[in-house]
């Protein structure tokens, strides 16, 4: 069985119970041990009311003789409600009430004010000798004069409160650690639900390192993702619906007004197939974004893919073989699906050549960096103004004004970056003079 990880809310719980377990046990052992040591002696208060009574013994001794010692246990006992004696030499009674057997053996266990006053729950005998001679007071120890007549209330609080409190002081804990986050979980589940879909746990909360901290960052992603889809998704219908428009007036008007059926003939077959491809091409950038497949990757020869695709290219738009050169170094293998690599490449070969002047050059080149090799394909057409360079990235982004020409839908590039990034790569454009630069992203082999 595999331990859980060291920052594992399971070592979070398991610490702070720990902790309170050994909390009590020590406060208990620890404060029940200085307790009874700080009250296993008299007070110096207590000491001088017992070292009183026997100096008042003692006049009553010395003044009545057997009942004067009689009256002073009377009012002893009606006073403090304890047993008392006065004995002489010999422990012999010095009141008219000789020593009963039990009180003669309860003589052998008496001690003296600085000792200690014995066990908890017991009741100690002590005794205070009379001044000049043998004779003492002894007596039971009052109940109102023993330190630890107040033990019982230390017991319960070290017994009943104290555990009480740390329990509660675990509880607020656990709740701040584990309930807390969890009601933001569910929150912002809620909310999200509710169609909320800016809905996060935060920062606070994805920043930690257990398993709450990686639910949180698994509900941010999720949360993330589902906005961006919906996003995309309804920014695609917009764009689909628009794009749809054009081609459907077109070809009514053209119904309407066009009497020549071969030319009318040829007018339908334009604009359908044109909506077929931005159909096909608004269903493949939709399973991209949505499915986000696993595509089987396989060693690739760019620069013999490189051939193949200005082959298509220049028999399509009679560009010469010349202007499409490739600086790229031997050996570039990268590590992609074909099918998809192939479109992300020729998408951008194709803009290059149709913003590029007749006369240019549209240029493959690269380096290996480590893992990964760095392509780019480079044109000589008027470039995209800085701000731009994120945008035309985005699906239906034709960005006329900085590079005019073309017909297009303004996908290709869109399904470019989205190809290579399932691959593990990435794509981006930058400018340079003359001309814009694509570059790709794409696993070393």
């Amino acid at each position: 069985m595999r331990l859980p990880d060291r920052h594992s809310l399971f070592w979070t719980l398991l610490g702070g119970i720990a902790l309170l377990s050994l909390l009590i046990i020590s406060l208990h052992v620890d404060v029940s041990q200085r307790l009874d040591k700080a009250t296993s002696k008299l007070s110096a208060q207590d000491r001088k009311q017992l070292s009183e009574y026997a100096q008042q013994a003692e006049r009553a001794w010395k003044a009545g003789g057997e009942g004067g010692v009689d009256g002073f246990l009377a009012e002893l006992k009606a006073r403090e409600g304890v047993w008392a004696v006065v004995v002489g030499a010999h422990d012999r009674s010095l009141s008219s009430q000789p020593l009963q057997q039990a009180e003669s053996k309860k003589l052998n266990f008496m001690r003296s004010l600085d000792w200690s006053v014995g066990r908890p729950g017991g009741t100690p005998t002590f005794f205070m000798p009379f001044s000049g001679s043998e004779a003492r007071l002894v007596m039971d120890l009052p109940a109102r004069l023993n330190p630890r007549k107040h033990n019982h209330l230390w017991k319960i609080l070290l017994e009943r409160v104290l555990p009480a409190c740390l329990a509660l002081g675990l509880g607020v804990l656990l709740y701040r650690t584990v309930i807390a986050p969890m009601a933001i979980l569910r929150r912002q589940a809620i909310a999200l639900s509710a169609g909320d879909l800016s809905a996060r746990v935060g920062s606070q909360l994805a920043e930690r390192r257990d398993e709450l901290g990686e639910l949180a960052r698994a509900f941010d992603h999720m949360a993330g993702r589902l906005q961006n889809t919906v996003g995309f998704q309804r920014q695609l219908l917009r764009d689909l619906s628009h794009e749809l428009r054009t081609p459907l007036s077109r070809l009514r008007v053209t119904g309407e007004r066009e009497q020549d059926m071969q030319a009318l003939r040829e007018r339908l077959e334009r604009e359908v197939q044109g909506m077929e491809r931005l159909i096909n091409d608004i269903l493949e950038l939709v399973w991209l974004d949505t499915e986000r497949p696993l595509l089987p990757l396989e060693r690739v020869d760019i620069v013999r893919l490189w051939d193949v695709l200005c082959e298509d290219v220049c028999y399509e738009t009679g560009w010469p073989a010349e202007q499409l050169r490739c600086d790229l170094p031997g050996g570039c293998t990268v590590l992609g699906h074909l099918n998809s690599l192939a479109q992300a490449m020729e998408n951008v070969l194709r803009n290059a050549v149709r913003h590029s002047p007749a006369d240019g050059i549209v240029s493959l080149g690269g380096r290996c960096e480590g893992d990964y090799w760095q392509v780019w394909i480079d044109d000589q057409g008027p470039g995209v103004a800085p701000e731009k360079l994120e945008t035309i990235f985005e699906p239906f982004s034709r960005l006329n004004v900085a590079r005019p020409g073309g017909d297009g839908f303004g996908l290709g590039l869109s399904i470019a970056r989205s190809v290579t990034q399932l691959q593990g790569g990435d794509a981006w454009a930058q400018n340079r003079s003359p001309g814009l630069r694509v570059s790709f992203k794409l696993r070393n082999v």
